[in-house]
C-alpha cells in the first residue's frame, strides 16, 4: 500500500533554503530603513479575535465576509490575521501605549492569511511589512509614513513605480460623497456587475475600484470625492501634496483610489508597479483616525501602510534586481579515517568561534565525494585531515578557487582562513 504524499495547502508555499537569502536581505533592508526613521518593531499573534477583525476592518468588506480563515475553540472565536493594522491597534489599546507620551512609530513583518483565489502575487498565506504612526493628526505624519515606504523601495532599487494619491475625506465628507454616488449609480444598477450591486447600499465607494468590465464606462463618469471634501479635509490634503512636492516625491492624483477597508479617512495612497501584471499594487495605506476608538481605545489619529513581500519580489525579479544570495561556505573539513572524523567533529566549534561558516561530511563518504560536496556548497577552502596530519600537526589547506594547497599548523591555518575574509 502506497503511503500518501502530503502537499502544502492550496495557495500556501514552502520557502526553501535557496530562497531564504533573498528574504533575509529584504528583511534586513526593512529593519535598516525602519531604524533610520526611528520606527520600533512590534510582533502580534497570528491568531486574533474574530470580533476585532470584523469591527476593525468592517463587517461588509470582502475580507470579513468571504476571505477569513476562522474557527472556534470552546466559546472563543478566532481568525488567522488577514491584515496587520487592526492587530497593531488592538495592541496599542491593550497595552495603553498612548500613556507613553508622544506618537508611537511601529512597524511589523510577518505572514497573513486570506481565503481567496490564489494567483500570481496573491496567495492564501502571504507576507507583508507595514508601519503605523499612531497619535498625530498632522499631515506631516502622512508624509513620514509615505517616505518610510518609498525609502524601502528606493533602497532595494525599485524606482520604476508610481505613487497614487487621493483623499477619502473625513466622516462628513464621506457621508455626502456616499449619497452622491448612490444618486449617480442608482439609474445604472441593472447594467452593473453583481459585485457592484451588492456594494451599492453599504459601501458605494468600493464600486470605484471594481475591475469588472461592465462597470468601467459607468465608473468613468462618477462624481469625484474632491468635489465633496469639507474645508478641513481639503486643507489636510493640500498640505500632504505640498509636503510631497517639497521633498521631491512624485505622485499622481487618482480620484478613483479608495482603500478597501472601512477604517480609512483622509489621505489614501497606493504604490503601483507595471512589472507584475494585473495585480499591480505593491502596497498602500492611508490615514485611519477612527480605528483606535472603534477597537476600544481613546479617539486617536493614525496613519500607516502595508506592502506585500511576494509582490515586491516579483517586481524585483522583473527589474533584474538581485536582493541577496546565500553566503559561501568558508571551510569544509575533508576527512580520511575515523580518527580524523572525530577530530573534525571536535574542532568545528573552533572554526565557528572565529565566525567562519564551517561544515563537514556526516555520511562517511569517500574523500572524492567529500571534495565534490565541498565544491557543490561553494566552499572557499577545504581542510584535509587524516592520520598523518593528526600526528604531525600539519594540515593541508586547499584554496578551492585556485586549487592551490599549502600545509599549515592548526593554529596558523585558523589564522590564515580567518584573516582571508
Amino acid at each position: 500500500m502506497a503511503v500518501k504524499k502530503y502537499q502544502t495547502h492550496h495557495g500556501m508555499h514552502d520557502l526553501l533554503p535557496d530562497e531564504i537569502a533573498t528574504w533575509q536581505k529584504l528583511e534586513s533592508i526593512i529593519h535598516d530603513v525602519a531604524d533610520r526613521h526611528h520606527f520600533k518593531e512590534i510582533r502580534t499573534p497570528i491568531l486574533e479575535p474574530t470580533e476585532l477583525i470584523a469591527r476593525g476592518i468592517g463587517q461588509l468588506t470582502d475580507i470579513v465576509s468571504k476571505e477569513m480563515f476562522s474557527f472556534e475553540r470552546g466559546e472563543d472565536q478566532y481568525v488567522l490575521r488577514p491584515e496587520g493594522t487592526a492587530p497593531v491597534a488592538r495592541a496599542y489599546v491593550q497595552h495603553s501605549l498612548h500613556q507613553r507620551g508622544g506618537s508611537q512609530k511601529l512597524f511589523y513583518i510577518g505572514p497573513f492569511f486570506r481565503a481567496e483565489r490564489p494567483q500570481k502575487g496573491r496567495q492564501r498565506q502571504f507576507h507583508q511589512f507595514g508601519a503605523e504612526l499612531i497619535g498625530s493628526p498632522d499631515p506631516m505624519a502622512d508624509i513620514e509614513i509615505i517616505s518610510f515606504m518609498m525609502d524601502i523601495y528606493n533602497e532595494i532599487g525599485l524606482t520604476d513605480t508610481s505613487l497614487k494619491l487621493n483623499s477619502v475625506g473625513n466622516p462628513e465628507s464621506r457621508k455626502q460623497y456616499k449619497e452622491a454616488l448612490q444618486d449617480y449609480f442608482r439609474p445604472h444598477l441593472n447594467e452593473m456587475s453583481e459585485i457592484s450591486q451588492n456594494r451599492f447600499e453599504t459601501n458605494p465607494m468600493r464600486i470605484l475600484d471594481s475591475k469588472e468590465k461592465e462597470d468601467q464606462p459607468i465608473i468613468e463618469n462618477a462624481p469625484k470625492i474632491a468635489d465633496y471634501l469639507t474645508p478641513e479635509s481639503q486643507a489636510h490634503f493640500d498640505k500632504v501634496q505640498r509636503y510631497l512636492d517639497q521633498l521631491g516625491i512624485p505622485y499622481e492624483l487618482d480620484s478613483r483610489l479608495v482603500r478597501g477597508l472601512d477604517y480609512y479617512t483622509e489621505t489614501a495612497f497606493e504604490l503601483i508597479s507595471d512589472q507584475i501584471g494585473s495585480q499591480d499594487a505593491l502596497g498602500g495605506g492611508g490615514r485611519y483616525d477612527l480605528l483606535i476608538e472603534e477597537v476600544g481605545g481613546p479617539s486617536t489619529p493614525a496613519v500607516g501602510f502595508a506592502c506585500g513581500i511576494e509582490r515586491l519580489l516579483l517586481a524585483a525579479e522583473a527589474a533584474n534586481l538581485q536582493l541577496g544570495t546565500s553566503a559561501p561556505l568558508d571551510v569544509y573539513i575533508v576527512t580520511r579515517g575515523e580518527k580524523a572524523r572525530e577530530w573534525a567533529l571536535n574542532n568545528l566549534s573552533t572554526f565557528r568561534s572565529k565566525r567562519l561558516r564551517t561544515t563537514m561530511n556526516f555520511d562517511g563518504k569517500s574523500m572524492k565525494a567529500q571534495m565534490k560536496d565541498a565544491d557543490r556548497n561553494a566552499a572557499r577552502y577545504c581542510v584535509i585531515v587524516g592520520d598523518d596530519e593528526l600526528e604531525t600537526d600539519r594540515f593541508t589547506l586547499r584554496d578551492m578557487s585556485s586549487s592551490e594547497e599549502q600545509p599549515y599548523t592548526f593554529e596558523d591555518l585558523i589564522h590564515t582562513v580567518a584573516n582571508s575574509k
